[in-house]
């Protein structure tokens, strides 16, 4: 069972939602993985955006975060400058607030996978040049 997830926004909308492409394999995942899954406030904000047309959608974020299932472990202020810089390197791809505060919580926690349905993180680095570990749909 893996442990120390981080937690992006596709496979949290695609585990509430099932009409979502990805929702077995984000069902899957979610059961191969000991809670909480680490996220940051702008994943949070981004689900219950997207879900807002999905009677309970939001409520079924906030849900998973007072049963512990999904934990913020990320604040934005104490790492405003590292995340802005990532904004900065990675404008060309765009990178989303959500996208860079992932990469600078996989700087701060090494062997934490990223679990998302977003392929812009094979591209991103940590410290400016390592690889981030990642659970993405079709890959092992």
């Amino acid at each position: 069972m893996k442990r120390h997830v981080l937690l992006d926004t596709g496979p949290l909308v695609a585990f509430l939602d099932r009409r979502d492409e990805h929702h077995e394999w984000a069902v899957s995942q979610w059961s191969d993985i000991q809670p909480p899954l680490l996220t940051c406030d702008s994943v949070i904000s981004e689900a219950c955006f997207l879900l807002r047309s999905l009677a309970g959608g939001g409520e079924g974020v906030l849900e998973l975060m007072l049963r512990g299932v999904v934990a913020i472990e990320f604040r934005l202020g104490d790492d405003l400058k590292p995340v802005a810089k990532l904004l900065s390197k990675y404008a060309n791809v765009p990178m989303s607030v959500a996208d860079a505060s992932l990469v600078r919580m996989a700087e701060r926690l090494p062997e934490s996978p990223v679990l998302t349905v977003d392929t812009d993180f094979r591209l991103y680095r940590k410290h400016g040049r390592q690889v981030i570990p990642t659970i993405l749909p079709g890959k092992r």
